[in-house]
């Protein structure tokens, strides 16, 4: 399986200011997954920005990292004023997906005990794939894992537990993949697909190219 990539326009756990025009210049590419946080833009920059790439043809997520439930029903909410295909991130909670299911949000909670900032996942792989089983249960299309940010173990080992417990297309990777040695191991560990950031803004893999070069590095690799 070749992991599709979800590209987030989110620079340190932020939307850039420039997003839009980031996406303008890189809507082109063969890359059918786009997204950004609920933090950075405000509100009617998202949808527009929201709305410009469902009308190229992409699908759309929006992550939104707090762990209050007030804060994640306001990130549901916001998702689908926006209108986002998928809400990714927040915690589990009941009225998350009453919310997402009334509205026809596709919706991948973190899985695991997460919290800080930044994120931290913690417990044993048993409890976090455990929990991922739950989520599924409770309705989600998928889960969100934070496999490098896990404090007890093994992120590949990690990632192959969650994988076996509710499948891998049920199952994106969320951050800190930003080299090639790390692709290659959610490529052997079998995930579906995993976010990009951060590393396409820093150069992580065109040392001093535009974000277009590095994207594009990285497209490029996936499908060698």
């Amino acid at each position: 399986m070749v992991p599709e990539l979800i590209i987030m326009l989110t620079n340190n756990d932020i939307t850039v200011s420039n997003a839009a025009e980031i996406f303008e210049a890189c809507k082109d590419l063969p890359a059918k997954k786009w997204g950004f946080k609920d933090v950075g833009l405000p509100k009617h920059e998202m949808i527009d920005l929201a709305e410009k790439m469902k009308e190229a043809g992409k699908e759309t997520y929006i992550e939104v990292v707090t762990y209050t439930e007030e804060g994640c029903l306001e990130g549901a909410k916001m998702a689908y004023e926006c209108g986002f295909d998928y809400l990714t991130g927040t915690i589990p909670f009941d009225s998350v997906f009453r919310y997402s299911q009334a509205h026809n949000l596709k919706y991948y909670p973190f899985c695991g005990n997460v919290g800080g900032s930044p994120v931290a996942l913690t417990g044993s792989m048993a409890s976090v794939a455990e929990s991922a089983k739950k989520c599924m249960e409770k309705g989600a299309a998928g889960v969100d894992l934070t496999a490098y940010r896990y404090a007890d173990g093994d992120p590949v080992e990690l990632t192959k537990a969650v994988i076996t417990a509710v499948g891998a297309d049920k199952v994106c990777i969320a951050g800190s993949i930003g080299n090639t040695e790390r692709m290659d191991a959610m490529k052997e560990a079998g995930v579906a697909e995993y976010t990009m950031g951060s590393a396409l803004f820093h150069g992580n893999f065109v040392p001093g190219g535009t974000f277009r070069e590095n994207l594009e590095f990285v497209l490029n690799y996936l499908n060698k």
